[in-house]
């Protein structure tokens, strides 16, 4: 019997308050939210609930808010924006998984004082509903790089990013097909010195190739820290206090991080057809695909956020890796996750990279 009551009334979403530079020094006190988001479930021709939602986001603030698109469920979910369980259990997160560059002036939407935004997302597009059940949904996701129009950024009273969050939204969802989601691979094909490469010229396949060898020095070289159970700064700055737990997780991901980049007989394939702004991505359940994006070929050979290190970010994504998140991105935001949420740093991608790359370097 098709079921379509919704088990919880509460659609509105409002994200949490925004800290303004009076309070800044108050944990407690937090500023009348500026921005509000509300989520309405969309039924398909025939009735059933399968995933679509009606968005809204509203600035019911005094000062023009300015967003990056992939951090405001509007449009197309490019990121693991919501967490989502069915009948209690995770759901998982099937979408892109992306090393983002800054945003550029056109990367951002911007919200004038009382303008909304409309917009219809599919959960399905990013999230695995392919089983019929009660689904919970709550919208969490860092602001990180949201701003007021003055350039004041979108912070909590401690500094850190805000983040958008809601109640959480219980409705019956009618299971469909799962969302299996791969970009095509374009053009030609070719192994060469064990590394498949698809879409991409012989001058890229170079570059790659030096890039592949650097983050296989580079695995190596943070495997061979951790396991000779070193805690110096090096560790601490990117994972936080040590804890033996957290110790044994970095430890475990980078065996199999180095053990994944190391493959030479094809299982490993680089996809250059991307052309957006961004660094690279890939989808988590699909190993060994990376694809690289514009922000990799400007990315120096080895340091800070390079090619070598991108490459190392993206293989501790794989589920059947390190099963990372992007919950910090940049070197500085990923040292204030280690201070403030060492359990989550060890699971950031960035975390890895910035480890792995040691740069400055630390003991």
């Amino acid at each position: 019997m098709k079921r379509t009551s919704l088990i919880s009334a509460a659609i509105g979403f409002s994200l949490v308050g925004i800290i303004s530079a009076a309070t800044a020094q108050s944990q407690l006190v937090r500023a009348p939210t500026p921005l509000q988001v509300d989520l309405t479930p969309v039924a398909d021709a025939d009735g059933q609930q399968r995933g679509q939602f009606a968005v809204t986001v509203r600035n019911t603030g005094t000062r023009a808010a300015r967003v990056p698109k992939w951090e405001l469920p509007l449009g197309e979910l490019d990121g693991s924006l919501f967490e989502v369980q069915r009948d209690g259990r995770a759901v998982d997160y099937v979408g892109r998984l992306v090393k983002r560059a800054a945003p550029r002036a056109e990367d951002f939407v911007t919200l004038q004082p009382g303008e909304a935004r409309q917009a219809q997302i599919d959960l399905a597009d990013a999230y695995d509903l392919s089983r019929s059940g009660n689904y919970t949904i709550h919208l969490n996701a860092s602001l990180q790089y949201a701003a007021f129009a003055d350039g004041e950024r979108i912070q909590r009273a401690d500094g850190q990013p805000q983040t958008v969050s809601s109640a959480p939204l219980t409705v019956w969802l009618d299971g469909r097909g799962r969302a299996v989601r791969n970009d095509l691979m374009v053009g030609p094909q070719a192994v060469v010195n064990g590394i498949n490469y698809a879409s991409c010229s012989s001058s890229q396949i170079s570059t790659i190739g030096s890039a592949v060898n650097a983050a296989r020095t580079y695995s190596q070289n943070a495997k061979t820290y951790l396991n000779g159970g070193s805690t110096g700064a090096r560790y601490t700055t990117w994972f936080g206090a040590y804890n033996a737990s957290r110790y044994s997780t970095a430890t475990s991901n980078f065996v199999n991080i180095d053990a994944a980049i190391d493959q030479n007989n094809g299982q490993v394939t680089i996809n250059c057809g991307c052309s957006d702004s961004s660094y690279a991505y890939v989808y988590a359940n699909q190993p060994y695909q990376i694809y690289v994006c514009n922000a990799f070929w400007s990315a120096p050979l080895t340091g800070t956020d390079s090619k070598a290190g991108t490459l190392i970010h993206e293989m501790s994504h794989f589920t059947v890796v390190a099963g990372t998140s992007d919950y910090a991105y940049g070197q500085s935001a990923a040292k204030n996750l280690a201070t403030s949420n060492p359990a989550r740093a060890v699971k950031n991608a960035d975390s890895h990279e910035y480890f792995a790359e040691n740069n400055p370097a630390q003991n």
